[in-house]
């Protein structure tokens, strides 16, 4: 699924995001959503999240 699409992402659903010092790399960091940070229904490079890690990033595959 998207990840540019906020309404495709909620709190607790399993994510693919590329962190700020991967997004060189494209290297995707697996996690369960906590919060999601971005505020408008779409973003081109992917709604901004944090994960029950604490990493933060943009989802690039929602599983």
């Amino acid at each position: 699924m998207n990840g540019q699409e906020r309404k495709n992402i909620q709190s607790g659903k399993r994510v693919a995001i590329v962190l700020k010092e991967d997004q060189q790399t494209g290297k995707l960091t697996e996690g369960i959503v906590r919060d999601i940070l971005t505020k408008s229904p779409n973003h081109p490079h992917g709604i901004k999240v944090r994960l029950m890690s604490g990493e933060v990033g943009r989802v690039k595959e929602v599983f």
